[in-house]
């Protein structure tokens, strides 16, 4: 036995085999966790009242003594499992989540026993490399350009607050100001300029960076929810354009082509929030959809929306390197200093945090683009036959059934609450309600690798159901 190998087992000596016990309670927790997926395509989407209920016994005051490990995973187990929501499963359709591939949760273990602080190559080189690459088989997958930087955050909200400051930095930059060190008090004024339709993650995001909610500049859009060029207002000083790739509601996409022109032609940055829509690029059938938006300047995307990866995993994208560092980086005499290779923490608002590229690489290397592409045409079928066989019944599909996004009315915006309601209650799928330019209407959102197409006429059939019922 070598020292380190003394070292590791020293404070086991004299109790209890310490390797052995964490190594059941592993396979415990493995054994958990596949029986939960196992059965979650065959239990009601929705937590029933009961499972909920019974969540108030985790209420109860701090214990004087510790629990079993095992005994804790189990109580967890007992309680918890039943009253989560089946995201996860093939059936959940409340919002634009995949669930997660059986590689990358499985590499999201690993990758949590190995806990690594992504921050510094020196310090956590494999998993630096790791991230690396997989940012490098984004940038070509999304047809970004060649140098363009990037890092992993939590999530869209997230992806779209650091690219946004990278915007920030580069249009103050450019008429002499260094926001970094200066702040926003004195500083030239930021025009904002986004659609109607824009997400409120996007509007946090400027909120967050103190270019404010209420003070954008919004443009019309048209009736699937795309910015209308010809409203695009003059362009003068430091200014944002923020664009949108993938529409939460109907799917649709700005027109980039003549946007980004304009914008560019009058010195202004460009933006997209592509958190679910920037996939498209990743398949020749979708790419048409998003042609032109590697022509801006910063991109937003969710690994754990259409690549299917555990949460949570944002990316962002910023064309210009220097700009995403400058808003991004920390130095610090504890620190290590920067040598050759990429360190992650200069791309990200975070210094510590997990290792988020394990499972997007996992993902990436177990796909390929034929499995990735294969996926995404799938879901959008499969939400072309959801428009097919809702409209065939007579009830209005509300947008162009483009991507993976479904809004269906069944009439006025009180029966569809109600269809909505009975939808829910019926354990079969879950959708959402939204409000869709003056209609409430049901959302499907088809984002899920593991849906099949008897999946879509089960849950079609439990549509149909629910609104001949009311």
């Amino acid at each position: 036995m070598d020292r380190f190998s003394k070292a590791s087992t020293a404070d086991a000596d004299d109790g209890p085999d310490v390797h052995a016990s964490t190594r059941a309670l592993l396979h415990d927790a493995a054994q958990r966790a596949a029986s939960y997926l196992e059965s979650i395509g065959q239990r009601p989407v929705a937590p029933s009242a009961a499972a909920v209920a019974a969540l108030l016994r985790l209420d109860a005051p701090l214990p004087a003594q510790g629990m079993d490990a095992q005994q804790t995973l189990a109580m967890l187990d007992q309680l918890v499992s039943p009253a989560t929501m089946a995201m996860a499963g093939p059936r959940f359709f409340g919002f634009v989540i995949g669930g997660s591939l059986p590689a990358a949760l499985a590499a999201n273990w690993l990758a949590a026993a190995w806990d690594q602080n992504c921050g510094y190559y020196s310090i956590t080189p494999g998993v630096a490399r790791l991230e690396q690459s997989a940012l490098r088989r984004l940038v070509a997958l999304f047809e970004l350009p060649e140098h363009t930087a990037a890092g992993f955050v939590t999530g869209a909200t997230v992806a779209n607050f650091t690219a946004l400051a990278a915007a920030r930095h580069a249009v103050l930059a450019r008429v002499g100001w260094n926001v970094e060190a200066d702040g926003l008090f004195g500083a030239p004024q930021i025009t904002v300029i986004a659609g109607e339709e824009a997400h409120p993650t996007l509007l946090k995001s400027l909120g967050m960076l103190g270019l404010g909610r209420s003070r954008i500049v919004r443009v019309p859009v048209d009736g699937q929810g795309r910015m209308r060029p010809d409203e695009l207002p003059p362009i003068k000083g430091p200014t944002i354009l923020c664009l949108q790739a993938g529409n939460v509601n109907t799917g649709a996409f700005d027109p980039f082509g003549p946007l980004i022109e304009r914008a560019h032609r009058d010195g202004a940055w460009v933006h997209v929030d592509g958190a679910f829509g920037l996939w498209a690029k990743a398949t020749a059938s979708l790419r048409h959809l998003a042609a032109g938006l590697e022509a801006a300047d910063s991109w937003a995307t969710d690994a754990h929306k259409w690549l299917n990866v555990p949460y949570d995993s944002g990316l962002a994208f910023v064309r210009e390197a220097q700009a995403l560092q400058a808003a991004m980086a920390i130095t610090a005499e504890y620190l290590p200093q920067s040598g050759a290779e990429r360190n992650p923490s200069d791309f990200t608002p975070e210094l510590s945090r997990r290792a988020r590229g394990v499972e997007v690489w996992t993902a990436l290397q177990t796909l390929g683009r034929v499995g990735i592409a294969e996926m995404l045409e799938r879901n959008c079928r499969q939400a072309r036959r959801f428009a097919a066989g809702l409209s065939a019944k007579g009830y209005a599909i509300l947008n162009d059934v483009a991507l993976n996004q479904v809004l269906v009315s069944f009439g006025d915006d009180a029966r569809t609450r109600r269809v909505v309601a009975r939808l829910q209650a019926d354990g079969t799928c879950w959708c959402g309600i939204t409000v869709w330019q003056g209609h409430t209407a049901m959302r499907i959102s088809i984002c899920n690798w593991s849906t099949g197409d008897a999946d879509v006429e089960l849950s079609l059939e439990a549509m149909l159901r629910a609104a001949a019922s009311v």
